[in-house]
C-alpha cells in the first residue's frame, strides 16, 4: 500500500508544482499588464466627484461609481467598447446619464480614446466621457 502512494506521489508531486508555478508566473504577468488596478483608478475618480462606488443594480450588477448626475464604468483603454454598453446598462438602471472613464496608461492608449469618442459622437449615443492618466 505504501509503495503505491509513494509511486502516485512521485507522478503527483510533479504536476502540482508545475501548477503552482504557472499559477504564480500568470499572476505576475497579469499585474504587471497595468500600473495600478482597475479599484484604484475607480476609487480616486469616485471620490473626486463625490459617487459612491459599486453601486449594485437590481439585477445584481455593479456600477463602478453612481454620481449625483452619472452612472460611471471605469475601464482601461483596450476595453472602451465594453464600457459602451457597461455604461448604457447602468443608466438604464439608475435614471441617471452613462459616462464612462477611460483608463489611458501610455501614448498608445490614446486610439481608444478617439474610438471611444468617435463612436459616441457617430451614434449619438448619451454617453459622458472623461479620460484619466
Amino acid at each position: 500500500m505504501k509503495t503505491r502512494i509513494l509511486k502516485a506521489m512521485v507522478y503527483i508531486f510533479p504536476v502540482i508544482l508545475i501548477a503552482f508555478f504557472w499559477t504564480f508566473i500568470f499572476t505576475i504577468s497579469a499585474q504587471a499588464k497595468h500600473k495600478h488596478t482597475e479599484k484604484y483608478y475607480q476609487n480616486i475618480w469616485c471620490a473626486e466627484q463625490g459617487g459612491e462606488t459599486e453601486v449594485v443594480m437590481p439585477n445584481g450588477t455593479r456600477c463602478d461609481c453612481l454620481t449625483d448626475t452619472h452612472a460611471v464604468e471605469h475601464d482601461f483603454a483596450a476595453k472602451w467598447c465594453e464600457a459602451v454598453g457597461q455604461s448604457l446598462h447602468y443608466s438604464a438602471h439608475t435614471g441617471k446619464r452613462a459616462g464612462i472613464v477611460l483608463i489611458i496608461e501610455s501614448d498608445a492608449d490614446v486610439k481608444y480614446w478617439e474610438r471611444l469618442n468617435w463612436t459616441i459622437k457617430k451614434f449619438n449615443l448619451p454617453i459622458d466621457t472623461w479620460a484619466m492618466h
